[in-house]
């Protein structure tokens, strides 16, 4: 796993330059973000490797027990397009970690950087069949893996609706073990007493990181009425800045969306907005004439029955919703079938605590946005998936707990 890290680093143009071909991200966040995060990952667990133990426990009577922690088995693993070399890492790693075999399907719109990741396993000096890499399709290979007998877990990062599909499959033939990272509508909430520059700052970086197509994304953003109308006009202001183009040029911020169909359906979620009486103070369409481009969007009064403030959209359109008071916020928040992420920005400690214990939501965030590191658990709250990536509890998707009990010869105990 170390080695794999140096190949890593030795490739990581290369990397890049495949993940900006395939997805549509920048070939500079691809560098900066993708690559960085998914070395660091490999890294983390690999130092994991000879400290994955079990328990000693003291028993009644003349006995002595154990556990042991022992890798689950063979495991598929379905990663998604938005982020195909960071959620291979993130996968893969606690896996071999665990001494797991792993059948990884990569996403239809983006195999390239999965299979030359998918080489430089081979070439790390991996055994044989510990890593097995799969391009297809969901709806046939990875509809076989989920209810295949032969597989012992199912990792999915993907869509709810789809995540439910492998939950209902994964159990035809077999009780698999299932973990989930799916949809979010994450809220983010402003309060009065906020630094307006920071929440501006981390609240568009949130929304507009990688054209909007991230999971946690900070599609709901909750402003109190007192500065409702500076942040709007703030937000505005920075989606403008926004340079939408060639993911391969230096200067460009956000390249394409991922697909036709993807494009097609962002534009529509515009439209609803506008139809429903949202007011849209920047972009709203199409940015130019070739390829998949949708200019960065805010919406402002926003509420919260319109469908861009209910449904995933998964592209650069942020909605702005005004709320009174500390508790208002915190119920329109959670008035939500999602609990992936969610955020709070305020100067008093006593707020941020108040808001973190009550959002229904897998990670908060407090004055920031994100927090791309390793050693943090991601995962989500309802219908945002089960379990956790990531930190020592990344692990834990991928081991099974063994009890071993020993009768003693009589007086051994006390």
């Amino acid at each position: 796993m170390f080695k794999l890290t140096e190949l890593l680093e030795k490739n990581r143009v290369e990397l890049s330059l495949l993940e900006a071909l395939d997805n549509g991200k920048t070939a500079k966040i691809a560098d900066s973000v993708d690559l960085d995060f998914a070395i660091k990952t490999y890294r983390y667990y690999a130092g994991y490797c000879d400290k994955i133990l079990g328990d000693t426990i003291p028993l009644h009577g003349n006995f002595f027990g154990y556990t042991r922690r022992e890798p689950i088995g063979v495991c598929a693993q379905i990663i998604p397009w938005n982020f195909p070399i960071l959620m291979q890492a993130w996968k893969l790693a606690p896996a071999f970690a665990a001494g797991c075999t792993v059948v990884m399907k990569s996403a239809e719109q983006t195999p390239l950087s999965a299979l030359r990741v998918a080489e430089l396993i081979k070439e790390a000096g991996f055994p044989d069949g510990v890593f097995n890499m799969l391009s297809g399709f969901g709806e046939t290979a990875g509809r076989h893996l989920v209810a295949h007998p032969g597989v012992d877990k199912v990792a999915f990062t993907g869509s709810t609706q789809v995540g439910r599909e492998i939950m209902g499959n994964s159990a035809k033939n077999n009780l698999k073990h299932v973990s989930l990272e799916l949809g979010g509508k994450s809220p983010n909430i402003v309060l009065d007493d906020a630094d307006i520059g920071k929440a501006i700052r981390n609240s568009t970086g949130g929304l507009f990181f990688n054209a909007g197509q991230c999971c946690n994304a900070a599609s709901r953003t909750f402003v109190h009425e007192k500065i409702y109308d500076e942040f709007v006009e703030k937000a505005t202001a920075e989606a403008k800045k926004i340079k939408v183009g060639d993911q391969f040029s230096d200067d460009t911020e956000q390249g394409p969306l991922i697909s036709e169909e993807q494009h097609k359906k962002v534009l529509g979620f515009i439209e609803s907005g506008k139809k429903e009486g949202a007011s849209c103070t920047v972009g709203g369409g199409r940015h130019g004439d070739k390829g998949y481009h949708v200019q960065p969007t805010v919406f402002a009064n926003v509420n919260d029955n319109m469908k861009i403030a209910k449904e995933e959209i998964f592209g650069p359109v942020m909605s702005i919703l005004k709320i009174s008071d500390i508790d208002e916020a915190i119920e329109r928040a959670n008035n939500t079938e999602y609990g992936l992420a969610a955020a709070v920005f305020t100067e008093s400690i006593d707020n941020a605590i108040y808001v973190s214990n009550a959002l229904r939501a897998g990670q908060v965030y407090v004055n920031t946005y994100g927090a791309p590191q390793p050693t943090v658990p991601f995962g989500g709250f309802k219908n945002s998936g089960i379990g956790r990536e990531l930190g020592h509890q990344g692990l834990d998707n991928y081991l099974e707990d063994k009890t071993v009990v020993f009768a003693t010869r009589k007086g051994t105990l006390p």
